[in-house]
């Protein structure tokens, strides 16, 4: 029998206190204020009416050709012709919207929010955090870096592609990490550049640096609890349409509830509870506590199940190795003909033209490697393995429409 599903609301005391705030004009004083948005380049980019700071690092995201294969790029499962199963692409637009429904009663920057919201992801890579791991491993055994898809989004607007967002935004982006849950989350307020740049490169060095990290505003914040909001419930969802789990699978979320739309309703309206009016958000202990059982059990249930690992293990893992020491041959012989030019290189290139900077193609071959595997979609992963190696017995069975 599926769980009973049980909806929270805000107490009366606390609606009464909202709905005389928004009569009384009430501005949250921890409110990021667009006056003190910060750019690498403050000469460019300025604000006017119709395009205001945040909604240009929004554009900035959603013009970028690499924002397209959101829609390419799994969440969780991977092998599946199946539509109904969520893509990377949705998993940020929940994101987004459960943000700013929470940073709307808190007087919150909604533009800030939505800007980190959609780019948080934007460095992920083809296959999950499988894929993730796979490219970090390769990578550190080649240069001793680590690969975080956190940073690598950082890297992607902030460097390869150079847009000049505000700091306020790749900051939110760099500090996201939704495996990190805390019952409270208090901003680091006051960062610069400096220290943001800081922080950024230590995660490269330092595979613990990312559990470090701290959103230097209250909108950061709320785009951070909302990326595990986001997914927590709906993998629950994805799970059972790819018969990883089924209907008769029992998980014990007393206060937060165990499905999807159950989880999103309490736990915003506890954080809502517990934060409004102050500099940091936080949850009630129950909520805190249920957060953290029911990640438990989705990691135990679904992430480590046997069937969602063993095709990353036994295909996935090798491929990624085949196609990435291939690649850096051909980057270090300087194969312009080889595809990493053709489809990469040269695109990043002519992309930068328009925003100046040293040439790309002179970085270090590593880092460009991994950038270009990062960028790819799925399919695209899979196809240029297919003409990589024609003859590898590494191939991949999706699980077809009609499948039952």
């Amino acid at each position: 029998m599926p769980a009973k599903l049980i909806y929270d609301r805000l107490s009366d005391e606390l609606q009464e206190r909202i709905r005389d705030d928004r009569d009384a004009g009430w501005v949250n004083p921890y409110r990021f204020s667009e006056d003190n948005a910060v750019r690498r380049d403050p000469e460019h980019d300025r604000p006017n009416l119709w395009r205001p700071t945040f909604v240009r690092d929004i554009e900035k995201i959603l013009h970028l050709p690499v924002y397209n294969r959101y829609a390419d790029k799994t969440q969780v499962f991977s092998f599946y012709h199946n539509d109904d199963i969520t893509r990377r692409a949705l998993h940020v637009q929940l994101v987004s919207r459960i943000a700013r429904n929470i940073g709307a009663v808190l007087g919150l920057n909604l533009d800030l929010i939505e800007a980190i919201a959609l780019g948080h992801d934007i460095g992920h890579t083809p296959f999950g955090h499988a894929g993730e791991r796979f490219l970090s491993e390769l990578l550190h055994a080649e240069t001793g870096l680590y690969f975080n898809h956190n940073v690598h989004s950082v890297r992607v607007l902030d460097s390869i592609f150079s847009r000049n967002l505000t700091l306020q935004t790749l900051d939110g982006i760099l500090c996201h990490n939704g495996e990190f849950e805390l019952q409270e989350y208090r901003p680091a307020y006051g960062k610069s550049f400096v220290m943001f740049d800081a922080e950024t490169e230590a995660c490269y060095v330092d595979e613990s640096a990312i559990g470090r990290l701290i959103p230097s505003t209250l909108e950061g914040c709320v785009v951070r609890i909302c990326d595990m909001i986001a997914y927590i419930g709906k993998d629950r969802q994805d799970a059972r349409v790819a018969r990883i789990i089924d209907h008769t699978c029992q998980f014990t979320n007393e206060k937060i509830g165990a499905e999807n739309a159950a989880i999103i309703n309490n736990l915003t309206v506890d954080i809502l509870e517990h934060s409004y009016g102050k500099d940091h958000l936080l949850m009630s202990e129950a909520a805190f506590n249920d957060l953290r059982t029911a990640k438990q059990e989705n990691y135990r249930l679904i992430y480590k199940n046997e069937r969602v690992n063993s095709e990353y293990e036994n295909i996935i893992r090798p491929m990624f190795s085949e196609i990435y020491y291939t690649l850096l041959d051909d980057v270090k012989k300087h194969r312009r003909d080889s595809l990493i030019y053709r489809h990469h290189i040269d695109t990043v290139e002519r992309a930068r033209k328009y925003y100046g900077g040293k040439s790309y193609a002179d970085e270090e071959p590593n880092r460009i490697v991994t950038d270009y595997i990062a960028s790819m979609t799925d399919d695209y992963f899979i196809a240029l393995h297919e003409r990589l190696f024609p003859n590898s017995p590494y191939k991949i069975k999706y699980k077809s429409y009609f499948e039952e």
